[in-house]
Protein backbone atom coordinates (compact mmCIF):
# COMPACT_ATOMS: atom_id res chain seq x y z
CA UNK A 1 0.00 0.00 0.00
CA UNK A 2 3.03 2.28 0.96
CA UNK A 3 3.40 5.23 3.49
CA UNK A 4 0.30 7.07 4.45
CA UNK A 5 -0.13 9.90 7.03
CA UNK A 6 -1.49 6.88 9.24
CA UNK A 7 2.12 5.94 9.71
CA UNK A 8 3.62 9.09 10.99
CA UNK A 9 4.90 8.04 14.44
CA UNK A 10 4.21 10.35 17.16
CA UNK A 11 5.27 13.61 17.14
CA UNK A 12 5.11 15.04 20.83
CA UNK A 13 7.57 16.87 21.88
CA UNK A 14 8.32 18.28 18.62
CA UNK A 15 8.79 21.62 16.72
CA UNK A 16 8.07 22.50 13.60
CA UNK A 17 8.72 25.74 11.55
CA UNK A 18 6.78 25.72 7.69
CA UNK A 19 6.81 28.08 5.65
CA UNK A 20 3.65 28.53 3.47
CA UNK A 21 1.19 26.70 5.84
CA UNK A 22 -1.26 28.76 5.05
CA UNK A 23 -2.63 26.71 2.10
CA UNK A 24 -2.36 23.44 -0.04
CA UNK A 25 1.01 20.80 0.59
CA UNK A 26 2.01 23.15 3.99
CA UNK A 27 -1.79 23.01 5.20
CA UNK A 28 -1.96 19.61 4.89
CA UNK A 29 1.16 19.17 6.71
CA UNK A 30 0.87 21.35 9.78
CA UNK A 31 -3.39 19.23 9.89
CA UNK A 32 -1.25 15.99 10.29
CA UNK A 33 1.59 17.14 12.06
CA UNK A 34 -0.61 18.57 14.99
CA UNK A 35 -3.13 15.54 14.58
CA UNK A 36 0.02 13.89 15.81
CA UNK A 37 1.31 15.62 18.73
CA UNK A 38 3.40 18.51 16.95
CA UNK A 39 3.87 21.83 17.51
CA UNK A 40 3.78 23.95 14.89
CA UNK A 41 4.71 27.62 13.72
CA UNK A 42 3.21 28.25 10.58
CA UNK A 43 5.11 30.84 8.80
CA UNK A 44 2.92 33.03 6.61
CA UNK A 45 3.30 36.15 4.47
CA UNK A 46 -0.69 36.73 5.90
CA UNK A 47 -1.14 36.68 9.32
CA UNK A 48 -5.05 36.91 8.42
CA UNK A 49 -4.62 33.48 6.02
CA UNK A 50 -2.36 31.92 8.31
CA UNK A 51 -5.04 32.43 11.35
CA UNK A 52 -7.62 30.87 9.50
CA UNK A 53 -5.85 28.38 7.92
CA UNK A 54 -4.57 27.36 11.69
CA UNK A 55 -8.30 27.58 12.63
CA UNK A 56 -9.16 25.17 9.70
CA UNK A 57 -6.83 22.87 11.26
CA UNK A 58 -8.41 22.98 14.88
CA UNK A 59 -11.78 21.98 13.75
CA UNK A 60 -9.93 18.83 12.80
CA UNK A 61 -7.69 18.72 15.32
CA UNK A 62 -8.92 21.33 18.65
CA UNK A 63 -6.03 20.59 20.69
CA UNK A 64 -3.64 21.45 17.69
CA UNK A 65 -0.36 23.44 18.92
CA UNK A 66 -0.01 26.17 16.14
CA UNK A 67 1.65 29.33 16.53
CA UNK A 68 1.08 31.52 13.49
CA UNK A 69 4.01 33.90 12.70
CA UNK A 70 4.57 36.73 9.92
CA UNK A 71 7.02 35.75 7.15
CA UNK A 72 7.83 37.04 3.46
CA UNK A 73 10.31 35.43 1.24
CA UNK A 74 10.26 38.29 -0.82
CA UNK A 75 11.74 40.33 1.90
CA UNK A 76 15.03 39.34 3.75
CA UNK A 77 14.62 42.20 6.23
CA UNK A 78 11.08 40.09 7.29
CA UNK A 79 13.12 36.89 6.98
CA UNK A 80 15.63 38.04 9.47
CA UNK A 81 12.48 39.48 12.07
CA UNK A 82 11.18 36.17 11.80
CA UNK A 83 14.19 34.43 12.51
CA UNK A 84 14.82 37.29 15.47
CA UNK A 85 11.58 36.22 17.08
CA UNK A 86 12.01 32.46 17.22
CA UNK A 87 15.79 32.93 19.16
CA UNK A 88 13.79 32.65 22.67
CA UNK A 89 11.49 29.74 21.50
CA UNK A 90 12.41 25.68 21.92
CA UNK A 91 14.31 24.66 19.42
CA UNK A 92 13.33 23.40 15.84
CA UNK A 93 13.18 19.61 15.06
CA UNK A 94 12.49 20.12 11.66
CA UNK A 95 12.37 23.22 8.91
CA UNK A 96 10.08 22.69 6.25
CA UNK A 97 10.89 25.05 3.24
CA UNK A 98 7.60 24.66 1.03
CA UNK A 99 6.33 28.36 0.42
CA UNK A 100 6.84 29.12 -3.60
CA UNK A 101 5.66 31.08 -6.45
CA UNK A 102 5.13 29.66 -9.40
CA UNK A 103 5.37 30.79 -13.29
CA UNK A 104 4.28 33.71 -12.72
CA UNK A 105 4.97 37.43 -15.11
CA UNK A 106 8.27 38.72 -13.99
CA UNK A 107 8.91 40.61 -10.59
CA UNK A 108 11.14 41.46 -8.58
CA UNK A 109 11.53 41.22 -4.50
CA UNK A 110 12.04 43.67 -1.98
CA UNK A 111 15.46 42.87 -2.39
CA UNK A 112 15.62 43.24 -6.25
CA UNK A 113 15.51 39.40 -6.83
CA UNK A 114 13.75 38.04 -9.90
CA UNK A 115 10.86 37.06 -7.76
CA UNK A 116 10.81 32.84 -8.62
CA UNK A 117 14.29 32.76 -7.41
CA UNK A 118 13.88 35.13 -4.50
CA UNK A 119 11.47 33.35 -3.06
CA UNK A 120 11.44 29.60 -4.01
CA UNK A 121 15.58 29.51 -3.48
CA UNK A 122 17.25 32.99 -2.07
CA UNK A 123 14.59 33.65 0.72
CA UNK A 124 14.64 30.16 2.16
CA UNK A 125 18.73 29.64 2.00
CA UNK A 126 18.59 32.86 4.27
CA UNK A 127 16.01 31.74 6.30
CA UNK A 128 17.73 28.03 7.02
CA UNK A 129 21.08 30.08 7.82
CA UNK A 130 19.56 32.40 9.98
CA UNK A 131 17.61 29.22 12.20
CA UNK A 132 20.40 27.00 11.73
CA UNK A 133 21.60 27.41 15.85
CA UNK A 134 18.01 26.42 16.71
CA UNK A 135 17.54 23.52 14.61
CA UNK A 136 18.01 20.44 17.60
CA UNK A 137 21.29 18.92 16.92
CA UNK A 138 22.65 17.00 19.87
CA UNK A 139 26.15 16.43 19.45
CA UNK A 140 26.84 12.68 17.51
CA UNK A 141 27.55 11.23 14.60
CA UNK A 142 25.38 12.68 11.47
CA UNK A 143 22.91 10.66 9.96
CA UNK A 144 22.81 7.87 13.30
CA UNK A 145 20.10 9.05 15.59
CA UNK A 146 16.40 8.55 14.03
CA UNK A 147 15.96 11.79 16.12
CA UNK A 148 18.04 13.83 14.03
CA UNK A 149 17.02 17.62 13.22
CA UNK A 150 15.18 17.60 9.45
CA UNK A 151 15.87 20.71 6.72
CA UNK A 152 13.02 19.35 4.09
CA UNK A 153 13.20 21.82 0.96
CA UNK A 154 10.25 21.20 -1.19
CA UNK A 155 11.02 21.15 -4.78
CA UNK A 156 9.22 20.19 -8.18
CA UNK A 157 9.69 18.06 -10.98
CA UNK A 158 9.78 20.95 -12.90
CA UNK A 159 13.57 21.05 -11.94
CA UNK A 160 14.59 18.40 -14.12
CA UNK A 161 14.38 20.92 -17.13
CA UNK A 162 16.05 23.87 -15.26
CA UNK A 163 19.40 25.26 -15.19
CA UNK A 164 21.17 27.67 -13.01
CA UNK A 165 22.29 30.55 -15.66
CA UNK A 166 24.83 32.35 -13.65
CA UNK A 167 25.33 34.70 -16.28
CA UNK A 168 21.89 35.83 -15.86
CA UNK A 169 20.30 34.35 -12.49
CA UNK A 170 17.93 37.34 -12.16
CA UNK A 171 16.37 36.55 -15.93
CA UNK A 172 17.21 40.27 -16.17
CA UNK A 173 18.30 39.78 -20.15
CA UNK A 174 15.30 37.38 -21.02
CA UNK A 175 12.47 35.88 -19.07
CA UNK A 176 10.20 32.61 -19.84
CA UNK A 177 8.49 32.30 -16.73
CA UNK A 178 8.65 28.57 -16.88
CA UNK A 179 12.36 28.32 -17.25
CA UNK A 180 12.77 30.83 -14.24
CA UNK A 181 10.61 28.36 -12.42
CA UNK A 182 12.53 25.69 -12.94
CA UNK A 183 15.64 27.54 -12.43
CA UNK A 184 14.93 28.37 -8.97
CA UNK A 185 13.48 24.18 -8.56
CA UNK A 186 16.78 23.00 -9.68
CA UNK A 187 18.25 25.22 -6.55
CA UNK A 188 16.30 24.09 -4.13
CA UNK A 189 17.51 20.92 -5.02
CA UNK A 190 20.78 21.34 -5.59
CA UNK A 191 21.05 23.47 -2.05
CA UNK A 192 19.35 20.55 -0.41
CA UNK A 193 22.18 18.55 -1.10
CA UNK A 194 25.28 21.21 -0.60
CA UNK A 195 22.89 21.39 2.87
CA UNK A 196 23.14 17.80 3.23
CA UNK A 197 27.21 17.45 2.43
CA UNK A 198 28.36 20.42 5.00
CA UNK A 199 26.00 18.43 8.01
CA UNK A 200 28.21 15.56 7.06
CA UNK A 201 31.35 17.50 6.64
CA UNK A 202 30.73 19.30 10.38
CA UNK A 203 29.14 15.99 12.03
CA UNK A 204 25.95 17.74 12.46
CA UNK A 205 23.13 15.55 14.03
CA UNK A 206 20.90 16.71 10.96
CA UNK A 207 19.79 15.55 7.84
CA UNK A 208 19.22 17.54 4.96
CA UNK A 209 16.59 16.25 1.82
CA UNK A 210 14.69 17.53 -0.96
CA UNK A 211 11.23 16.80 -2.32
CA UNK A 212 8.50 16.49 -4.69
CA UNK A 213 4.82 16.94 -4.45
CA UNK A 214 3.69 15.34 -8.10
CA UNK A 215 0.90 16.74 -9.59
CA UNK A 216 -0.94 18.15 -6.59
CA UNK A 217 -4.74 20.10 -6.48
CA UNK A 218 -3.05 23.15 -4.98
CA UNK A 219 -3.44 27.44 -5.15
CA UNK A 220 0.40 27.36 -6.96
CA UNK A 221 -1.18 26.57 -10.38
CA UNK A 222 -3.42 29.40 -10.71
CA UNK A 223 -1.44 32.09 -9.60
CA UNK A 224 0.61 32.92 -12.75
CA UNK A 225 -2.67 32.85 -14.93
CA UNK A 226 -4.24 35.03 -11.96
CA UNK A 227 -1.52 37.41 -11.81
CA UNK A 228 -1.21 37.55 -15.77
CA UNK A 229 -4.93 37.89 -16.48
CA UNK A 230 -4.97 35.32 -18.58
CA UNK A 231 -8.36 33.85 -18.18
CA UNK A 232 -8.32 30.71 -20.40
CA UNK A 233 -5.13 29.36 -18.96
CA UNK A 234 -6.60 29.98 -15.59
CA UNK A 235 -9.60 27.56 -16.68
CA UNK A 236 -7.56 25.32 -18.41
CA UNK A 237 -5.58 25.26 -15.13
CA UNK A 238 -8.66 24.59 -13.03
CA UNK A 239 -9.89 22.00 -15.24
CA UNK A 240 -6.45 20.11 -15.16
CA UNK A 241 -6.12 19.83 -11.32
CA UNK A 242 -9.82 18.34 -11.62
CA UNK A 243 -9.26 15.93 -13.68
CA UNK A 244 -5.72 14.76 -13.28
CA UNK A 245 -3.99 15.79 -9.95
CA UNK A 246 -4.08 14.48 -6.86
CA UNK A 247 -5.23 16.14 -3.87
CA UNK A 248 -3.12 18.05 -1.85
CA UNK A 249 -3.19 15.44 0.96
CA UNK A 250 -1.53 13.24 -0.95
CA UNK A 251 0.77 15.80 -2.29
CA UNK A 252 1.44 16.49 1.44
CA UNK A 253 3.60 13.06 2.02
CA UNK A 254 6.71 13.25 0.53
CA UNK A 255 7.35 16.05 2.75
CA UNK A 256 5.70 14.19 5.82
CA UNK A 257 7.92 11.58 5.29
CA UNK A 258 11.00 13.49 5.16
CA UNK A 259 10.64 14.94 8.21
CA UNK A 260 8.98 12.33 10.51
CA UNK A 261 10.08 8.96 8.99
CA UNK A 262 13.29 7.31 11.26
CA UNK A 263 13.93 5.78 8.02
CA UNK A 264 14.29 8.75 5.52
CA UNK A 265 17.94 9.60 4.59
CA UNK A 266 19.44 12.35 4.44
CA UNK A 267 21.01 13.82 0.61
CA UNK A 268 17.86 12.17 -0.61
CA UNK A 269 15.17 12.87 -2.97
CA UNK A 270 11.44 11.70 -2.12
CA UNK A 271 8.43 12.26 -4.47
CA UNK A 272 5.10 10.02 -5.43
CA UNK A 273 5.76 6.89 -6.69
CA UNK A 274 2.91 6.14 -8.75
CA UNK A 275 2.54 6.99 -12.48
CA UNK A 276 5.29 8.99 -13.96
CA UNK A 277 5.99 9.98 -10.51
CA UNK A 278 3.09 12.44 -10.19
CA UNK A 279 1.06 10.45 -7.53
CA UNK A 280 0.93 8.32 -5.11
CA UNK A 281 2.91 7.26 -2.07
CA UNK A 282 6.40 8.22 -1.15
CA UNK A 283 9.38 6.84 -2.58
CA UNK A 284 13.31 7.82 -2.85
CA UNK A 285 13.58 9.24 -6.79
CA UNK A 286 16.84 9.82 -8.83
CA UNK A 287 16.44 13.65 -9.68
CA UNK A 288 18.01 15.23 -12.57
CA UNK A 289 21.92 15.24 -13.48
CA UNK A 290 22.32 18.34 -13.16
CA UNK A 291 21.20 18.43 -9.78
CA UNK A 292 24.03 16.19 -8.59
CA UNK A 293 27.04 18.58 -10.02
CA UNK A 294 28.26 19.27 -6.85
CA UNK A 295 30.59 22.38 -8.85
CA UNK A 296 27.60 24.17 -9.64
CA UNK A 297 25.69 23.94 -5.76
CA UNK A 298 29.07 24.74 -4.24
CA UNK A 299 28.95 28.66 -6.58
CA UNK A 300 25.20 28.49 -6.29
CA UNK A 301 25.90 28.68 -2.36
CA UNK A 302 28.50 31.11 -2.33
CA UNK A 303 26.50 33.47 -4.93
CA UNK A 304 23.48 32.60 -2.23
CA UNK A 305 25.73 33.83 0.53
CA UNK A 306 27.06 36.74 -1.58
CA UNK A 307 23.18 38.00 -2.36
CA UNK A 308 21.49 37.38 1.00
CA UNK A 309 24.39 38.35 3.28
CA UNK A 310 23.69 34.84 5.50
CA UNK A 311 26.57 32.60 6.26
CA UNK A 312 26.16 29.82 7.33
CA UNK A 313 28.40 28.10 10.82
CA UNK A 314 29.02 25.33 8.90
CA UNK A 315 32.63 23.61 7.63
CA UNK A 316 32.94 24.23 3.80
CA UNK A 317 33.22 20.79 1.45
CA UNK A 318 36.61 19.61 0.57
CA UNK A 319 37.07 22.42 -3.07
CA UNK A 320 35.00 25.29 -1.44
CA UNK A 321 36.81 27.35 -0.48
CA UNK A 322 38.70 28.16 -3.05
CA UNK A 323 35.20 28.62 -5.46
CA UNK A 324 33.61 30.72 -2.99
CA UNK A 325 36.86 33.12 -2.32
CA UNK A 326 36.88 33.39 -6.36
CA UNK A 327 32.70 34.05 -6.45
CA UNK A 328 33.31 36.47 -3.63
CA UNK A 329 36.23 38.54 -5.57
CA UNK A 330 35.14 38.62 -9.07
Amino acid sequence: MGWTADDIPDQSGRTFVITGANSGIGLEATRELARNGGAVVMACRSVERGEDAADDVREDVPDADLHVEELDLADLESVRAFADRLQDDATIDALINNAGVMAIPRSETADGFETQFGVNHLGHFALTGLLLDRLATDPGEAGDDDGDARVVTVSSGVHERGEIDFEDLQSERTYDEWDAYAQSKLANVLFAYELERRFLTGDVAAKSTAVHPGYANTQLQTRGPEQSGDRLRMAAMRIMNTLFAQPAEMGALPTLYAATEPEAEGGAYYGPGGFMNMRGTPKRQASSDRSYNEETARRLWAVSEELTGVTYDLPRPKGSDELEEAVATS
